[in-house]
């Protein structure tokens, strides 16, 4: 029985995914950085939070004492952020990072010596399809997003030959509370992109209620675990959302540029 790590399992599509990969019989620990409040969940909780090194350590070294082997990690805790980047305070812009990149990083870093003991496993990051490309007023979120891609790039060809394979999963639009848990720039008065900024809010938690089914995003997750061997990059999400990283690759720039304005009305 593989033993799967999810960070950020909580809510949202971490819940999901603990939540269908245990009832596929995996052993199943997902954390929070307040376990206690979590329940009604069927998988084991631990503590961990991603801009903490030492309970990163810490929940590593409690699942391995309890399994004796660490199969996969499923890296998904994560922030959003939204604001014109003018209006963005700096520190915030670096609060995502730590949270979206450096912190995913961290918790590799905790896992691979496990991993290469075992010569085997798998470290899944999930991402975002927003992180191909730069979108307006989530241009930190894209860039964080984005930057985790080829971090997982670069990883993925430095472990190989341990046995580990590093997946990137790319979701688009699905149905949870992530919206809540975003750090919003304020819409100040006086700001050059008030109107549209408040327009654009508008739009996204609309993308966001009108989401997938997390479960979708779960079963996929499944599917690549079973998989002997691998893609780097995958994408799950609408027809179009997929289809927008294949226009970005084909059309001129200014062409695709155009095609983001009249969708968010810029």
């Amino acid at each position: 029985m593989k033993v799967v790590l999810v960070t950020g399992a909580s809510s949202g599509i971490g819940k999901a995914i603990a939540g269908f990969l245990h009832e596929q019989k995996y052993i199943v620990y997902g954390t929070s950085r307040n376990p206690e409040k979590v329940t009604n969940v069927p998988f084991k909780m631990v503590s961990l939070d991603v801009l903490d090194v030492l309970s990163i350590k810490k929940a590593v070294k409690t699942i391995i004492a309890n399994e004796g082997r660490l199969d996969v990690l499923i890296n998904n805790a994560g922030k959003g952020i939204t604001g014109a980047i003018e209006d963005t305070p700096t520190d915030e812009m670096k609060a995502n990072f730590d949270t979206n990149f450096f912190g995913p990083i961290e918790v590799m870093k905790a896992v691979l010596p496990q991993m290469r003991a075992q010569k085997s496993g798998k470290i899944i990051n999930i991402t975002s399809i927003a992180g191909y490309m730069g979108l307006p007023f989530r241009g930190i979120y894209s860039a964080s997003k984005g930057a985790l891609e080829l971090i997982t790039e670069a990883t993925n060809m430095e472990v190989k030959n341990f046995g580990i394979n590093v997946i990137n999963v790319a979701p688009g639009d699905f149905s949870t509370n992530i919206a809540s848990g975003r750090y919003h720039t304020p819409v100040f008065e006086g700001s050059a992109y008030k109107q549209k900024y408040e327009e654009n809010l508008a739009l996204m938690d609309g993308h966001v209620n009108e989401g997938m089914d997390p479960l979708v995003m779960a079963k996929g997750i499944y599917d690549i675990l079973n998989t002997k061997k691998p893609k780097i990059h995958y994408k799950i999400g609408g027809f179009m959302e997929k289809f927008s990283i294949v226009l970005k690759r084909v059309l001129p720039d200014t062409w695709y540029e155009k095609l983001l304005m009249n969708h968010y009305k810029l």
